[in-house]
């Protein structure tokens, strides 16, 4: 394999960032996921702009749309027989090597960009309520930057739960999101996701599942308590890598829900997402 470290790139082996990058010390950084299929990057236009709303958010400075590209294209095209049909893309930037503690260097930011194979995610997915929840009032709220502790400890503990992923509320109680993902849940025949007031991260497969679903489903964006997972008639996740995936059971701390199948808002959800997504590579 061979990754893009800062301005070429290099052989897996070589592939390294010094020790006192601010991204290893201080986790000074944001990052996108995104799909690739058949070597191609999917929707690469919305992540590198929710990629520069992150670092504006930060305060953090970015290489160039065009540079990011030009990373983004060449490990992809690098690695086209490591990464078969499916994979993962991940590009990264911090601020850079800085002196130790919060303070900021003076030496440019580090970009990487890195991928890797993927299995499919299995059709639908178990998930855990945990009792951290997400501050809304965080400076750091809506942003998807590399200080990730947080989701490691929600999602070990959804694990330890037998399931793929954990859901957790905002401080005011409301359902927000997942580790890695958005949640959707059907009510009276209407689609409905937490508002990004929630605290939760404006996802890119979210973004276009509100768009398309929306030309023929009832979505709509709104509060709802965490408790909803509670009554739901459907619940789906949504990311980069899982795409649209039913929720068939709901565990953690006062939860121990069987949903069973997907229901059909839901599988036309599925449908609609697999059907436009084929045909368009950048959305």
């Amino acid at each position: 394999m061979r990754y893009w470290v800062n301005d070429e790139l290099v052989d897996a082996e070589h592939a390294a960032v010094s020790v006192l990058d601010h991204g290893f010390t201080v986790a000074d950084g944001v990052f996108e996921t995104l799909a690739v299929w058949h070597g191609q990057p999917f929707a690469l236009t919305r992540h590198l702009r929710r990629l520069g709303a992150s670092a504006a958010g930060l305060g953090l400075p970015l290489p160039s749309d065009e540079v990011v590209r030009e990373a983004v294209h060449a490990v992809c095209e690098s690695n086209a027989r490591e990464l078969g049909a499916s994979a993962r893309l991940r590009i990264t930037c911090t601020s850079g090597v800085a002196p130790l503690g919060s303070e900021r260097g003076a030496h440019g930011g580090t970009l990487v960009v890195a991928a890797s194979a993927t299995a499919a995610w299995p059709d639908t997915a178990t998930v855990a309520v945990v009792p951290w929840p997400r501050n809304e009032r965080s400076p750091l709220a809506g942003l998807k930057t590399t200080s990730y502790a947080d989701n490691v400890v929600a999602l070990a503990s959804a694990k330890s739960l037998g399931a793929s992923e954990a859901l957790m509320a905002n401080t005011r109680g409301e359902l927000c999101e997942g580790t890695g993902t958005n949640v959707f849940v059907v009510m009276g025949g209407t689609l409905m996701t937490p508002p990004l007031s929630s605290g939760c991260l404006g996802g890119i497969t979210r973004e276009l599942v509100i768009e398309w679903c929306a030309r023929e489903l009832p979505v709509e964006q709104a509060d709802l308590p965490l408790e909803v997972l509670h009554h739901a008639e459907e619940v789906f996740l949504t990311s980069s890598t899982r795409n649209v995936q039913p929720v068939s059971r709901v565990v953690g701390e006062g939860y121990n829900r069987t949903l069973g199948d997907p229901g059909p808002l839901t599988v036309r959800a599925v449908a609609l997402f697999e059907a436009l997504a084929a045909g368009r590579i950048d959305p």
